[in-house]
């Protein structure tokens, strides 16, 4: 089933690449025994459902995400493999769509007349209480 990723592109499904292992802690022989962990792997740097454009803006949101151009998504909390399968891929569109998000740039605002005076003022106040503490020079 393919992955829609917030009405920007849709991963085919051929391009998502499932691998299981037994999930790690406590749990007896059905931890041991079952291969429930999931890790879903996407090759963002070889996708065809994203052009350059998308594929930059992607690289740049998700910085140390992505490894070799490949973003990996594990899920472990479930006894159920199909549900940590669902955690997976909920997780991958999660991730991408916010990484595709805009971020507000930051508006740099000065301080206020107030708070430079209160500032200076207290510089002030420090300084004079460091030169307090020398000893009296001796003319």
């Amino acid at each position: 089933m393919d992955l829609p990723i917030a009405d920007a592109f849709v991963i085919p499904e051929a391009e998502l690449t499932w691998s299981f292992s037994t999930s790690g802690g406590p749990g007896g022989q059905h931890a041991n025994r079952s291969a429930t962990k999931a890790e879903l792997s996407w090759d963002l740097a070889d996708s065809a459902a994203v052009d350059d454009q998308l594929r930059h803006r992607l690289v740049a949101g998700l910085g140390s995400r992505v490894r070799g151009g490949v973003v990996t998504i594990t899920a472990g909390e479930s006894r159920s493999q199909w549900r940590n399968r669902q955690m997976a891929r909920r997780r991958l569109a999660e991730l991408l769509d916010g990484a595709l998000q805009e971020r507000r740039r930051r508006v740099p605002t000065r301080p206020s007349r107030s708070a430079t005076n209160a500032r200076i003022r207290d510089k002030r106040r420090r300084g004079a209480d460091k030169r307090l503490r020398k000893p009296p020079e001796i003319e």
